[in-house]
């Protein structure tokens, strides 16, 4: 089973910094001409000022045009905002005004569970369940009335299930996960996805029952195949299965890198962090193969690393190389 998940670290964003940008409402233009996708098709914001495009900008100075116009397969793309430890209301009122602006809705990941990721690439995550709760309060204060898609902790769940977080933190998981679920469904424009895993984990029976417990009912629904690289075939396979077992819950599926599917050499443990030879998948929709997922989204941030292995910088940054693999692999 490949249970890794390659997650951005908290705090990286369009910037490389705290979610916000130097105009300090999320707007600003890289000068890319980066516009947003017909909103019929892709409804979610394009940030014209993301990593990508700030890259485009880079490559069409330095004369390399052919690169910018892979890279700018990225960056005309709307991909999450992974919302970073500090000042979470102006990082979440930036994008969201940006969003509305535009007239689109803000796609958001909240990423800083206490204890995240066992302490492997992406540790990290807020000090205690007080400090949890007092940043998720930010969050919502800058979302309030305008529109937003949140995908809720990545891997909070799975590591809960197949044993890598400790015993002893998983009362308090539960109950800060269903803390958020509620707080955010409490917002008029707000839809949530809890995390579920992958199409790697073979046990939905093993998920079913911690998703009940972090408050899947009220939620909008669950995530899958986040920063993982699963054919959106299997994802929809792997989503409908442990629908069943939710209600009916529907799903969305991170497409951003899936299109050559997982890897399947190496060390089977490390499979999920910087493979080579992957694509980047399906674009942002919510026109999509199956009425249960309510989108194709692009949770990971192409270009952006896994973590420290086969060469890549911290998780979270971003790497110029890796991004033009992946956009040139890509159809």
């Amino acid at each position: 089973m490949v249970l890794g998940t390659a997650l951005l670290i908290t705090g990286c964003s369009s910037d490389g910094g705290d979610g916000s940008n130097a105009g300090g409402d999320g707007s600003a233009d890289a000068g890319a001409g980066i516009t947003q996708q017909p909103k019929e098709t892709a409804p979610f914001w394009v940030n014209p000022d993301g990593t990508a495009a700030q890259q485009v900008v880079a490559l069409e100075k330095a004369g390399k045009k052919q690169d910018a116009e892979q890279i700018r397969k990225i960056a005309e793309q709307p991909v999450a905002e992974w919302i970073g430890p500090d000042d979470p209301q102006g990082q979440t009122r930036g994008f969201t005004q940006a969003a509305d602006k535009a007239g689109r809705t803000a796609l958001l990941v909240l990423y800083n569970i206490p204890h995240r990721d066992c302490g492997q690439y992406s540790q990290g995550g807020a000090a205690d369940g007080n400090a949890y709760r007092e940043w998720l309060d930010g969050v919502a204060a800058g979302i309030g009335d305008r529109s937003a898609t949140v995908i809720l902790e990545p891997d909070a769940l799975l590591h809960l299930v197949d044993g890598c977080t400790p015993e002893q933190f998983h009362e308090e998981r539960y109950d800060l996960l269903k803390g958020a679920v509620t707080k955010l469904k409490s917002l008029k424009n707000t839809q949530v996805y809890l995390d579920a895993g992958n199409a790697g984990w073979q046990n939905p029976d093993q998920i079913f029952e911690p998703l009940k417990w972090a408050g899947i009912e009220q939620a909008d629904g669950f995530s899958v195949n986040v920063s993982n690289f699963y054919s959106t075939e299997d994802s929809i396979a792997y989503g409908k299965q442990l629908s069943a077992k939710v209600g009916g819950k529907h799903f969305v599926i991170d497409t951003s890198r899936n299109g050559k599917g997982p890897y399947t050499q190496g060390n089977p443990d490390e499979r999920w962090c910087n493979p080579p030879g992957r694509a980047l998948g399906e674009t942002p929709t919510t026109k999509t193969a199956d009425p249960l997922v309510d989108a194709y989204l692009w949770v990971k941030r192409p270009g952006e690393s896994d973590g420290e292995c086969k060469g890549g910088p911290k998780a979270g940054q971003w790497w110029a190389d890796y991004a033009l693999k992946l956009a040139k692999a890509s159809s």
